[in-house]
């Protein structure tokens, strides 16, 4: 072969004195391993004691940790804070369009006082005998006042009794300076969910079943009515929120409520999108969508 010149010199490289140094375990080993073997001995050596020592090391450090992570959870107890990392809340089983049936993560919802999720109130007044939605406010440091409107949505959260006999799923919503209202749902990546809507659609699923609608036969129905919400937030001109007020309308037709005779996903939707647009009041709706109006205030308590 070609022999090829170092392309790099040699330099002295000195070793960090902060570390502690430890013996090459292997190396030991293969020295013991020969030292049997020529005095005609087959067997392996046993762990040297520098090996027997790191053992006992690593369980030592390995119990300091798991009393650390005793300590902050009590820290966490002690300040009301949502548990991070394993814990979960109760696991709820039912039809969930043949999904598989996981326990529900703790999730934490970011949120700007201008753009109240009133959904959370109307789904916790509409499950409070079917399913919980514990919710715990915190104000980030970004938002030096939250507001009267926020505040006052607190206390009706607040309101709400929760009863721990019923599946459960807890809920952190912080007021924060962000652009959209955000939903984490994964403990252990930063996977957020875009959007009001979209927030109700995610707990829709894991909720309790009479809301879950992917074996309903309104399925799409009920997806393009929360699409059609979607739309009504974003709505800049009074000609486009009648454009989608009409499209309300047309789907509502003689129906009690949009999924039918019965409250659903969809109605929770609109109802909520409507209390986040106070720019549309009574006069803007067809009699049809007031009657309904009427009827959805009754569920959702707002």
């Amino acid at each position: 072969m070609y022999e090829l010149k170092t392309l790099l010199p040699q330099f002295d490289i000195k070793l960090p004195t902060c570390m502690y140094a430890l013996k090459n375990v292997s190396l030991s080993a293969d020295a013991c391993a020969r030292n049997n073997t020529s005095n005609g001995v087959d067997s392996i050596c046993n762990s040297s004691s520098e090996s027997k020592a790191i053992i006992v090391r690593q369980d030592k450090v390995l119990q300091q940790l798991n009393e650390l992570k005793a300590q902050l959870a009590g820290i966490r107890s002690t300040l009301g804070l949502c548990q991070k990392g394993p814990q979960h809340t109760n696991q709820y089983v039912g039809k969930n369009g043949g999904l598989r049936e996981e326990p529900l993560h703790d999730v934490v919802i970011n949120g700007h006082p201008n753009f109240i999720p009133y959904a959370l109130l109307a789904l916790k007044n509409a499950w409070k005998d079917l399913f919980t939605i514990d919710i715990k406010t915190f104000t980030h440091s970004t938002m030096a006042d939250i507001g009267p409107d926020a505040r006052e949505f607190e206390k009706k959260l607040a309101a709400v009794p929760v009863n721990e006999s019923i599946p459960k799923i807890n809920v952190t919503l912080i007021w924060k300076n962000c652009e959209h209202t955000e939903m984490i749902s994964s403990p252990t990546m930063y996977v957020p969910i875009y959007g009001e809507v979209n927030i109700i659609r995610y707990l829709g699923r894991v909720g309790p079943a009479e809301y879950r609608y992917e074996d309903s036969p309104l399925c799409n129905e009920i997806d393009a009515v929360l699409d059609i919400c979607y739309q009504l937030l974003r709505c800049t001109t009074a000609k486009s929120r009648a454009n989608m007020i009409r499209s309300l309308n047309n789907r509502l037709q003689k129906q009690k409520y949009f999924g039918g005779n019965e409250m659903s996903i969809a109605d929770i939707g609109v109802h909520t999108s409507l209390k986040r647009m106070p720019a549309i009041t009574e006069k803007d709706l067809t009699p049809a969508l007031n009657e309904w109006r009427k009827r959805a205030q009754l569920v959702t308590m707002i």
